[in-house]
């Protein structure tokens, strides 16, 4: 099962490197990453399919591991109708209009749809009616 994990990082080079040799050395594949930088330093959202390994890979190289969330990880959406203006905003809503709040939501591989929200386990039925 897909794992977003939090992790801390400097703002300076060599820190993104460091992460993914990290990962690829011990075999970890990353399937999906969001970074954004603030205030000299950088919060990392990392999926992977390993957690443990990911975690144990991470912190041989100094990195602390901040958080691990469940995520709903979406299929890949070949379908050239569902990669369209309004897609997000229609899940969103489905979600709201169920009292489901997203707490993490972020794009990747294979046009795939990253959700954490405060019930994954009903917002992974609602959303697989839509899709």
């Amino acid at each position: 099962m897909a794992k977003d994990l939090l992790v801390t990082l400097e703002d300076q080079p060599g820190e993104g490197a460091r992460l993914g040799e990290a990962l690829g050395t011990a075999g970890v594949n990353i399937e999906g990453l969001c970074a954004f930088m603030e205030g000299g330093t950088g919060s990392v959202h990392v999926l992977v399919d390993d957690p443990a390994g990911a975690r144990a890979a991470l912190e041989g190289a100094g990195i602390t591991v901040d958080a691990e969330t469940d995520v709903i990880v979406s299929p890949a959406l070949p379908d050239p109708d569902l990669d369209t203006p309004g897609v997000f905003g229609g899940m969103a809503r489905a979600l709201a209009d169920a009292g489901i709040n997203i707490s993490l939501v972020y794009v990747v591989s294979r046009n795939r749809v990253v959700l954490a929200t405060s019930d994954n386990q009903r917002a992974t039925q609602l959303l697989q009616t839509m899709m």
